[in-house]
């Protein structure tokens, strides 16, 4: 991948090509979001937070990409509730559950989020992002399973150890921003290695926000093995072109976490003239 860095406000950004083929002195002509503004932008959301971390956006129809701090984005980490995304397309392409509305009967075990304490389908348990649904469909896919499709599409580091309930939250499993931008670059231009069925479902349960110009797409993580690490991914299509996205935080105060999609939704405010509802 062909790099080319600046210096902006004396943050590093990184602008590469999505594409291998293209020229780097073609990006800056052929970007339509990729403009100073942007980037200075981004840099005082980054300020006004107060928080650390990366960002990415991503324009698949000009292969040119924006990363706030490269250096973080080339860094492992815990995918948490990200890993919702590729477990959902998993467990429908394997059967675990039959669509993403099939209901999974509640347990009873009283959890600390009070919408978790109910019966949940794929839908509801995306929106809530409701870990205990997530880990039986796990347990349904079973260890083969999983770590063959998680094999099969290269997401992440790939390791998905012993344990099948918990490997993405707690476990050995490992993904870097820039992995997170390729896995839903797959994802919108469906190259993953499942039915389009089986896709076109979980692009449906992934939708926050939706208007007759755009159609926002987003899943939400945060990771509490060590330092805590809040993630927002996902992508937006824009009278039908797409943009992918990529939030990535340390969380060190109670207020960090809302960070996550305050800093996502200033950004896309300057790069789209978009207030999104999220």
């Amino acid at each position: 991948m062909l790099l080319k860095y600046a210096f902006f406000s004396s943050i590093l950004f990184a602008v590469s090509l999505c594409s291998p083929h293209k020229n780097a002195s073609d990006f800056s002509e052929k970007s339509t979001i990729l403009s100073d503004s942007l980037r200075a932008a981004i840099t005082s959301s980054f300020e006004r937070h107060q928080v650390e971390g990366c960002f990415i956006l991503c324009d698949l129809a000009n292969d040119t990409t924006v990363v706030y701090n490269a250096q973080r984005a080339e860094q492992p980490f815990l995918p948490a509730s990200t890993f919702k995304i590729l477990n959902s397309l998993i467990a429908l392409e394997t059967g675990a559950v039959q669509n993403a509305d099939e209901s999974i009967e509640w347990d009873g075990e009283q959890r600390f989020v009070q919408e978790w304490n109910r019966d949940h389908t794929m839908r509801s348990a995306m929106q809530y992002s409701v870990v205990w649904f997530y880990q039986e469909l796990a347990r349904r896919i079973g260890e083969g399973q999983m770590h063959k499709w998680v094999d099969a599409v290269g997401y992440g580091n790939t390791q998905t150890g012993k344990n099948i309930d918990d490997f993405w939250l707690v476990g050995d499993l490992r993904i870097t921003p820039r992995q997170q931008v390729e896995f839903l670059k797959k994802l919108v231009l469906e190259k993953l290695p499942f039915s389009r069925h089986t896709i076109g479902q979980v692009k449906d349960i992934l939708i926050e926000d939706k208007t007759d110009r755009y159609i926002f797409r987003a899943k939400s993580g945060w990771a509490t093995q060590g330092q805590h690490i809040g993630w927002y991914i996902g992508y937006i299509e824009i009278d039908g072109k797409a943009y992918i996205f990529v939030n990535n935080i340390d969380i060190n105060s109670d207020a960090d976490p809302k960070a996550r999609k305050e800093i996502a939704k200033e950004i896309f405010k300057t790069a789209f003239d978009i207030d999104l509802d999220i």
